[in-house]
């Protein structure tokens, strides 16, 4: 029996022994293996974000410096614009087919909020409209002080006036001058075009006629027209812009990202410097408070 026991003690001590044997050559031949690198992770792709905004706003060149800022300050979102009239952006805001908007018809944009479309509303910058048309003046509104009553007066003489006739912004400024001197404008003189700003301006400026235009893509465009400014300075003619996050956007994170960045310091200083170099002075002033 004690025979039985010892060689059934010493077959299991050597089983054991090979056993571990075998495992540490295994775990030799393993650490002698060279270790693979682990692939490095990729970034998530960034999010769409959808910015719905004014034609005016497109063809003054802004957008070619703030997206490029937003995106590189926000990696994680790839923003793209659509460029139309304000009507059309609040309709776009309204099917949620923009995340965010950047508009510039106040009383409307208020009301947008109201309404529930938006979840908040934000001054962002301001520039002005202005009376352009040929240096010939064939109106005589030259230095006029009234916005609306040189309107009324390019009517009364019959010269050509370019509509942008889009719902835009621009437009909605231009029938509010008509309206707050009793005028209805028709007649042949009157050119209702359904055109961005840079078309209308375009238009305006081979009809050798007048228009209202923001600013800024006046400016942007000076070296393609023979059109002068000819009525500016009316406190009617300011034109402030604003920034709205769309109710239940596509993207929520992405519409207050930029809500949030426009409003920012450095935003706000791009929007500051831009024009400045070029034309020698402020397209836009930004005014977020």
């Amino acid at each position: 029996m004690d025979g039985g026991r010892f060689r059934g003690v010493t077959w299991g001590r050597t089983a054991a022994l090979l056993l571990a044997g075998a495992m540490l050559v295994a775990v030799a031949g393993c650490a002698q293996e060279p270790r693979q690198p682990a692939a490095p992770q990729e970034p998530p792709a960034p999010t769409a974000v959808i910015l719905a905004s004014t034609t005016s706003t497109e063809d003054s060149g802004l957008f070619d410096v703030l997206i490029p800022a937003f995106e590189a300050a926000n990696p994680e979102f790839d923003m793209s614009v659509v460029a139309v009239g304000t009507g059309q952006a609040f309709e776009i805001g309204r099917a949620k087919d923009a995340d965010v908007l950047l508009v510039h018809a106040k009383a409307d944009e208020e009301e947008f909020v109201a309404q529930g479309y938006g979840t908040e509303r934000a001054d962002v910058m301001y520039n002005d409209f202005v009376i352009v048309g040929p240096a010939a003046d064939p109106a005589g509104i030259k230095g006029m002080e009234k916005a609306a009553e040189a309107l009324q007066k390019i009517g009364a003489e019959g010269q050509i006036f370019a509509s942008r006739g889009d719902d835009s912004g621009t437009h909605r400024r231009e029938l509010k001058l008509w309206a707050s001197v009793d005028t209805t404008p028709t007649g042949e003189w009157y050119q209702s075009i359904g055109q961005g700003m840079g078309d209308t301006l375009i238009f305006t400026n081979e009809r050798l006629g007048y228009t209202l235009s923001d600013r800024a893509t006046y400016l942007s465009m000076i070296d393609k027209l023979e059109l002068d400014i000819l009525v500016e300075g009316d406190k009617a003619l300011l034109n402030q812009y604003g920034v709205i996050p769309v109710t239940d956007a596509a993207n929520p994170e992405g519409a207050q990202a930029f809500f949030d960045w426009i409003l920012s310091p450095e935003a706000q200083a791009l929007i500051e410097e831009f024009g400045i170099e070029e034309f020698g002075e402020l397209l836009f002033i930004p005014n977020a408070s």
